[in-house]
């Protein structure tokens, strides 16, 4: 363990004082010679989108890493939302629950069909959406349920699939975060009825932009193909429509980086297991700070997101965000989370649909607006892609502003 250097009053980096580092920590994405080829191969093809043949390399390859039957790649995260809210058949005025910390996609999605979003709340050690809750706003007009696997932890599978089966609700794992996540030795995406993913640029699996849906089940598969594929069928005619899909096809350049990048995801996530566990210890040190646990069923976990909930009472009262200005200041890229739940964002509560008032001005969800306002805060996947003496300059910053707090403005 690295010693500790001893800190002295009014040297915080945010008054002037010497910041506990100024390297900066590894940069993404990473990648290579291997990604560079692969583009140059799609450009000289000329088969740039529809006739190349990366969209089906990839979701054949990612399906076989997942251990599912069925991979449908498509522009975005948000739109495999979408695509899987109507493979499934959610229909306008259908209400699907989700959670409130989260991206903001999972509830718009479900607005963009003309369903509406019931929220539930969170599990105050875990952060992930609380069954308990779940089953206390499921209604005879419920279709679906979308656990988040926030941060890249399973959601309570289980639990939630159970409930799921008992009420006749499909489930759709929001996957974004979650990329070679285990649930009891077995990685997610195909235990519910389907799962969503995103490449975005700061994904672990990432094309800069794209997206897929994953699925054990092929009549669900198969409508989430004719979805994204303007509403054909593989059997039919090219300009026959079945469904009123639209075009949220993958180009060939974007699967082609991620048929390279998904040969690295291996290597990374040992890399970040190693230091999320090692910086987990650490901060054992750090009354106050204490990292979100994990279900006992969860065998592997992404590490897309290290989060972690801040006592503000261990640190004089110093609010989040002021506390994570001043740990920024040293040097390190602590992020204050989600700080406004979804059930209070003006793009949710301003909404209207035709045919169904929408009201979330009585919504109440204290675990999740607790972690939002007041808890919840985290490091980046790329973090912990550091080194040992990395994961060390996180914590000699937290302490270091945890003992000088009351120089925190």
């Amino acid at each position: 363990m690295a010693k500790r250097p001893v800190y002295q009053l009014a040297e915080l980096a945010i008054n002037g004082g010497k910041p506990v580092r100024k390297k900066s920590f590894p940069s993404w994405p990473i990648f290579g010679k291997a990604e560079e080829k692969a583009l140059i191969e799609v450009l000289r093809s000329g088969k740039w989108g529809i006739g190349g043949n990366k969209n089906v390399e990839f979701s054949q390859a990612f399906a076989e890493w997942l251990g599912v039957k069925r991979v449908v790649t498509c522009t975005n995260g948000t739109a495999a939302i979408e695509i899987a809210l109507k493979a499934v058949g959610v229909k306008p005025a259908d209400e699907v629950i989700v959670p409130a910390f989260t991206f903001v996609a999972t509830a718009s999605s479900v607005l963009s069909i003309g369903a509406v979003p019931v929220f539930a709340d969170i599990e105050p050690e875990t952060y992930m959406i609380d069954p308990s809750s779940i089953e206390r706003v499921i209604t005879p007009k419920t279709k679906a349920i979308i656990p988040v696997h926030i941060g890249g932890g399973p959601a309570d599978l289980d639990r939630i699939i159970r409930i799921a089966k008992e009420h006749g609700l499909r489930v759709i794992e929001d996957a974004a975060q979650a990329h070679g996540a285990e649930w009891d030795g077995k990685r997610i995406g195909g235990m519910g009825d389907i799962a969503t993913w995103s490449f975005q640029s700061s994904k672990n699996l990432t094309a800069g932009e794209g997206g897929a849906l994953s699925t054990n089940n092929e009549e669900i598969g198969e409508d989430a193909w004719s979805i994204m594929n303007c509403g054909r069928r593989k059997d039919r005619q090219w300009y026959e429509h079945f469904v009123l899909g639209s075009n949220f096809r993958l180009t060939e350049f974007q699967a082609a980086i991620l048929l390279k990048q998904l040969t690295r995801v291996e290597g990374q996530m040992k890399t970040r297991d190693k230091n999320a566990d090692y910086l987990t210890k650490r901060l054992k040190e750090v009354e106050g700070i204490l990292p979100v646990t994990t279900y006992a069923r969860t065998t592997r976990h992404a590490h897309h997101l290290f989060i972690m909930r801040y006592d503000k009472s261990a640190f004089g009262g110093v609010q989040k965000e002021k506390f994570v200005k001043a740990v920024n200041k040293e040097g390190i890229p602590l992020a204050p989370g989600y700080t406004i739940p979804l059930h209070e964002l003006p793009a949710i509560r301003n909404y209207s649909l035709p045919y169904v008032k929408l009201d979330y001005s009585t919504t109440r969800l204290p675990v999740t607006e607790h972690a939002c306002k007041e808890e919840g805060m985290w490091l980046h996947q790329s973090v912990l892609l550091g080194t040992k003496k990395d994961m060390d300059d996180i914590v000699e910053a937290l302490l270091k502003v945890k003992r000088n707090a009351k120089e925190v403005a």
